[in-house]
């Protein structure tokens, strides 16, 4: 598959970090959701955030990203971001996203470096989810819960901020047509939600 030149200048470790906090903010006015009608959901939207962590290998930026577990009830075996629900104990997005990094992969927030969030993406099932872009410093090691997360694996983010590689998808959906991005990586089938932050992130940074 096709996979851009790292050594091409946006792809860059530094001009990626330059790039993600020229344009984005930890602020919390970055946080409200973006173009959102509630009424749509006929309820108010479940917080929820997710940890976009880019990792810092020398000479390359990868994206960290999960399988959830098949034994899930809700979206199992997809890929997603390390994340979920904004408890009451979170002082905010940000510290949600790093303690269900750390409970569901095992993440030491001392790899992470905060460096904005993405406005929110609400969900079709009433999740308002916050993207929390962070560096990731390597060396690191990860310890999986299996009630969440069957695996967790990386992938370049020069493919990822390929627009090449974002693919529009309609298909059925409980009776509806819906249209959803697809990012397949191998044998790693990257879609909706997950792909649609990845879409988010790509058009802020390069759009």
């Amino acid at each position: 598959m096709p996979v851009p030149d790292l050594a091409d200048e946006p792809f860059a470790p530094a001009r990626v970090f330059a790039a993600v906090r020229a344009r984005l903010s930890c602020a919390t006015a970055a946080e409200i959701a973006e173009g959102f009608d509630p009424a749509r959901l006929g309820a108010p939207p479940r917080p929820a955030a997710v940890l976009v962590g880019l990792v810092a290998h020398p000479g390359e930026v990868r994206v960290l990203l999960t399988r959830r577990s098949s034994a899930l009830r809700v979206h199992s075996g997809q890929i997603a971001f390390p994340g979920g629900r904004i408890e009451g104990t979170d002082e905010n997005a940000i510290a949600a996203a790093l303690r269900e990094a750390r409970e569901e992969i095992g993440l030491d927030p001392g790899h992470i470096e905060p460096l904005g969030v993405l406005g929110a993406y609400v969900t079709g099932t009433g999740f308002r989810i916050v993207p929390v872009v962070a560096k990731v410093a390597p060396p690191f090691a990860l310890a999986l819960d299996p009630h969440e997360v069957e695996d967790a694996f990386e992938v370049p983010f020069a493919f990822l901020m390929n627009a090449e590689n974002h693919t529009l998808v309609e298909r059925e959906m409980d009776g509806e047509m819906r249209a959803f991005y697809a990012m397949p990586y191998g044998e790693r089938y990257i879609w909706g939600v997950t792909a649609g932050i990845l879409r988010n992130l790509y058009e802020r940074l390069y759009g």
